[in-house]
């Protein structure tokens, strides 16, 4: 059997290292604590790692990380008396564990407190806005204006805001229709008056071309017209210089000028074969072809 002594010093062990479990305690990276006695905070411990604790001291364990705040969506009037539903969110960070807990006690408190704060501004900064702001680039300024308002209140929770946005902005069904309808009869107007312009820009430059034409055929004939008579004067130099030398041939030629006229077009002609028409089928001497 083991000694009084021996179990005596096992026992004490145990309890040593009972009441050192109890002493200690380990913070994450991700991780900040806030040591409690009693129920009232005691410190705060940023750093992690292992630290110490009274055995009557307890220890709540906040997040390091940045935390997201994503309230429900709102219906919010615009300046333009427009409504339109509002989704933001918004990103924070504990830093000072001890205001956070007296103010907040825990992350769902805060979230649907400070989510009241934010939906609050949100309708404030909004409610100065038209419609065209928030799908322009005053969109950054106005979500910059909010993120500036509420620095100071997430403050006096121990919290740093770390950055506000408006992620949507729908119109209502009923608005997102009346809206629709409008930018429709517009733009049909907008079409029909393009169509208009076009018609009557066509108009004109039809009637231009049209005149233009009208002046190109007219000097094409005139100058036709001047080609012509000027053909037939220098023909008629030339036939009257070959009728001069050679009165027979000149007939003869004349005569072939007809047949081609009459004849080249297949049509029937009924005449007598000794008419002075066909002289010169008729008349085979070698002088009537000279």
């Amino acid at each position: 059997m083991a000694s009084p002594k021996l179990i005596a010093a096992g026992v004490v062990v145990v309890i040593g290292a009972v009441v050192a479990s109890m002493c200690m305690f380990t913070v994450r990276q991700d991780q900040q604590a806030l040591v409690l006695q009693f129920g009232n905070p005691v410190h705060a411990v940023s750093e992690p790692g292992l630290h110490f604790k009274l055995p009557i001291q307890n220890v709540e364990y906040y997040e390091r990380r940045i935390l997201e705040l994503d309230p429900p969506v709102q219906q919010v009037l615009l300046s333009d008396q427009k409504r339109v539903n509002v989704d933001s969110f918004a990103r924070w960070r504990i830093v000072d564990p001890l205001q956070f807990r007296q103010r907040a006690t825990n992350s769902a408190n805060f979230v649907q407190l400070f989510g009241q704060r934010l939906n609050s501004v949100i309708r404030g900064e909004l409610a100065q806005a038209p419609l065209v702001s928030l799908l322009s680039d005053n969109r950054s300024q106005i979500m910059e204006k909010i993120q500036a308002t509420l620095i100071e209140p997430a403050k006096e929770f121990g919290v740093e805001l770390i950055d506000v946005r408006i992620g949507r902005t729908d119109l209502p069904q009923e608005t997102s229709q009346a809206v629709y309808n409008r930018m429709r009869s517009s733009r049909i107007a907008e079409a029909a008056q393009l169509r208009a312009e076009g018609e009557e820009l066509k108009a004109k430059i039809q009637a231009e071309a049209d005149r233009e034409r009208v002046g190109i055929l007219a000097e094409a004939r005139r100058q036709a017209e001047v080609l012509r008579g000027e053909g037939d004067g220098e023909r008629n130099i030339v036939l009257g210089e070959a009728y001069g030398k050679d009165a027979g041939f000149f007939e003869f030629y004349r005569s072939l000028e007809a047949y081609r006229e009459a004849l080249s077009d297949g049509s029937t002609m009924v005449i007598s074969p000794d008419s002075e028409f066909f002289q010169y089928f008729n008349n085979s001497s070698p002088d009537a072809t000279r």
